[in-house]
């Protein structure tokens, strides 16, 4: 796992991808949710866009290929009064790839039912949250010119 200076203001992205009726899910091997099943998520890198942290994310986590249907939870918290700690969450569609562990940060990864997320004392608290209270909305993707003046070499607004 590679550590970079990302001061005291993180933003990171999850992807929630559902194929068959089953959820993407992933037991890191660190932190806070080793041992769990959680969220393909990680930081947004430099000269990326937060979906495409997410799409980037679920790629290198699990091998699985997506693209963005919706946004649907924004996730945001102060560490210690002090780390601004914020991650988008996005409903992805798999458009290929095959499953495989990213093993350097990962102990497992599997589409799980919902099901046996609901029964599994080793889910974490917000895939239940996501089990509970994601519905699936209309999506919009919309990419206007802010103007000239702000110099966006990529800008998007989902809605």
């Amino acid at each position: 796992m590679m550590r970079r200076d990302r001061s005291n203001v993180w933003l990171a992205a999850a992807g929630i991808v559902i194929q068959d009726g089953k959820w993407l899910v992933v037991k890191k091997r660190y932190g806070g949710l080793k041992g769990l099943w959680s969220i393909p998520a990680g930081f947004v890198n430099e000269g990326e866009t937060v979906d495409q942290a997410a799409v980037r994310e679920v790629l290198e986590e699990t091998g699985i290929e997506t693209k963005v249907k919706d946004i649907v939870g924004l996730r945001t918290g102060v560490i210690n009064e002090v780390v601004s700690d914020n991650m988008v969450v996005f409903l992805l569609q798999q458009t290929g790839g095959e499953l495989a562990v990213q093993e350097a940060e990962l102990e497992d990864v599997a589409f799980m039912s919902r099901e046996q997320l609901e029964i599994d004392p080793n889910t974490s608290m917000m895939v239940h949250l996501f089990l509970n209270q994601m519905q699936e909305k209309l999506f919009e993707t919309v990419t206007p010119n802010p103007g000239d003046v702000y110099q966006y070499s990529t800008y998007r607004i989902f809605c």
